[in-house]
């Protein structure tokens, strides 16, 4: 009965093995794939870590560049918008008198009038007069 046990735990040692010694080879290959990685991105990653540098220089140099157009813009913007002001201003007095000296044209020609209707009705009057005596 022990041949027999000894002959089981043989073939589970052989099949045991049969199954472990694939899984080495891979895991083997795949930590050969692996350092071959690793050693690829050391020699990379130096370039790549300088041109991110620059990238980032250059957007600081934007952003610079953009807060300071942004202000340049927002003053220009704001004496706009004062030269807007200024021009509502002078264009709400030039109505005003505008307003004022038309009222006042208005009366100086109903005066005008007034005296011309009076002037005529006394001419009116002396050329009657003239008549009936």
């Amino acid at each position: 009965m022990i041949d027999y046990a000894a002959v089981v735990i043989a073939v589970a040692f052989v099949v045991l093995v049969g199954y472990i010694v694939p899984t080495v080879i891979q895991v083997r290959k795949t930590a050969t794939q692996a350092e071959r990685l690793l050693a690829q991105v050391n020699t990379e990653l130096p370039g790549l870590l300088k041109e991110i540098k620059q990238t980032n220089e250059n957007i600081q140099v934007m952003s610079a560049q953009a807060r300071e157009g942004v202000g340049r813009a927002s003053v220009l913007m704001n004496a706009i918008g004062d030269v807007g002001e200024t021009v509502n201003q002078v264009h709400g007095m030039i109505r005003g008198k505008s307003t004022m000296l038309t009222k006042n044209l208005v009366g100086v020609l109903m005066s005008l009038r007034t005296v011309a209707l009076a002037l005529k009705n006394r001419a009116q009057k002396k050329g009657g007069q003239a008549n009936g005596k």
